[in-house]
């Protein structure tokens, strides 16, 4: 665990705030929900809690089936990390932060179809180094909250993307949006 120096008080009703530097850092917002753990030592944990991150395994499955049928890459994100990634590129993105981009995309639920030669062609990541060609961001939407995205890319350049990928990505992030409402 990182030590950050900074110590709080728990005020009489049992709250404690969490510095601004680390909501900040961490991406939590106001409302945002935590879970809290604790260990042997007697240490208390709170994690960013990401209610499509227990969907993990089943993501990962979904988008397995989608790269196996397409050959796209296929990456399955909540609203701060890719939680499953098939295709080429698996390790360099999985567990990696979005992009605020993607993010601000996210939470406007827009769906988004780009080339790389488009002004709209979005980093997925802070350090997207990566070269895709063509891109669609769909976002996950469970009970009226954008919780995420599925996003599908391409580095072929013969392939245009357009109704079938988005179609698939939309259908996709619905099934996905279906399954956090169970």
């Amino acid at each position: 665990m990182k030590a950050t120096g900074i110590v709080r008080r728990i005020d009489d009703l049992g709250r404690v705030v969490v510095p601004k530097e680390i909501r900040r850092t961490l991406r939590i917002r106001e409302g945002d929900p935590l879970e809290i753990f604790t260990d042997r030592e007697g240490e208390i944990i709170l994690k960013k809690y990401s209610p499509i991150g227990e969907l993990g395994q089943f993501a990962k499955q979904y988008a397995d089936s989608l790269n196996q049928t397409t050959g796209y890459i296929v990456a399955i994100t909540d609203k701060d990390q890719f939680i499953a990634v098939a295709g080429s590129i698996k390790k360099d993105l999985l567990g990696k932060g979005i992009s605020r981009e993607l993010e601000e995309l996210i939470n406007e639920r827009e769906t988004a179809i780009a080339s790389n030669e488009e002004k709209n062609f979005l980093k997925i990541t802070n350090d997207d180094d990566t070269e895709f060609t063509y891109q669609v961001i769909c976002p996950i939407i469970s009970e009226g909250d954008a919780i995420g995205s599925v996003i599908i890319l391409t580095r072929d350049e013969k392939v245009k993307f357009g109704d079938t990928e988005i179609k698939l990505a939309s259908t996709a992030a619905a099934f996905l949006g279906r399954q956090m409402e169970q």
